[in-house]
């Protein structure tokens, strides 16, 4: 199923019943509701915001911040390695996301909202979890003639890509949690309810609308007409993006100037060049 995010999502705020999970710092919800994909939506952005503060940090880029300074001292001896470099600071980076994105929604009141603060809070939380979970330590070596004697090291974010990558599986394993929302957050299931939820978990309250079909009032596009690729396994695969309902294909004919030379003086010159493609379109 074709997923809302990068679709053109509806920029209103919207709300699920009497329950509203969006907020004046929250990306543009819509009426996607309480979903799954409105949980990706909120821990991607938190993730993004710690991570492009943080690289600006590092940088240079910002006077508030620089590079994480309590690494600038420490390390193994006996291992040969101590800390150098410029260490993100992923710590000032939580921060400022968390002044950006959770003060609005804790200023949020109503007896009703209570647990879709809490809710939301937890899933901007997992983004930065995400962040966090996926530092690595990169190493420099320094020798005579090339050796190892003493390495360098310094904490760097991992690219955002695999940050992405991490919380589309959190996605794809998000917990539905009760509709009776309060500051207590809890699983649906009875039966599962002993289980924990983790800080990096994503949670939410109604299940998702069918991508698939065409609902105006949602502000989902459905994917009638949309060009997929038929060879394709991933997102863009008209096996996926066509739900199932297949594909038609036609022939698009091509004409474009090709060839074309400078010829003195002073003109240029080119061949008129066809070229027939095969388009595949969702049923």
């Amino acid at each position: 199923m074709r997923l809302p995010w990068g679709a053109g999502l509806p920029s209103d705020r919207a709300c699920c019943g009497q329950r509203c999970c969006s907020s004046p710092s929250a990306p543009p919800l819509a009426a996607l509701g309480c979903t799954k994909e409105t949980a990706f939506i909120y821990a991607v952005t938190s993730a993004g915001l710690v991570h492009s503060v943080t690289r600006s940090c590092s940088a240079g880029n910002m006077t508030e911040c620089s590079c994480d300074m309590s690494l600038s001292h420490g390390g193994s001896a006996s291992e040969g390695w101590h800390w150098g470099g410029c260490s993100d600071d992923i710590h000032y980076g939580m921060s400022f996301s968390r002044k950006f994105l959770d003060v609005p929604l804790k200023n949020v009141t109503g007896r009703s909202g209570s647990g879709l603060v809490a809710m939301n809070l937890h899933n901007n939380e997992a983004g930065r979890q995400a962040v966090a979970k996926l530092m690595s330590v990169d190493c420099r070596c320094h020798g005579v003639s090339g050796s190892c004697a003493v390495k360098t090291c310094w904490k760097t974010m991992s690219s955002f890509e695999k940050i992405g990558r991490f919380l589309k599986d959190r996605y794809e394993n998000s917990i539905q949690v009760s509709d009776r929302l309060k500051k207590k957050l809890r699983r649906k299931e009875k039966s599962q309810r002993k289980i924990p939820i983790g800080k990096e978990d994503l949670l939410y309250v109604d299940k998702s609308p069918n991508y698939c079909v065409e609902d105006l009032k949602l502000g989902i596009p459905g994917t009638q007409g949309r060009e997929c690729n038929r060879t394709s396994q991933g997102p863009d695969g008209c096996n996926l993006l066509c739900c199932g309902r297949g594909y038609n294909t036609h022939v698009v004919r091509h004409v474009e100037r090709c060839e074309c030379k400078f010829v003195w003086c002073c003109y240029v010159r080119c061949r008129r060049c066809e070229t027939m493609t095969d388009v595949h379109t969702c049923k």
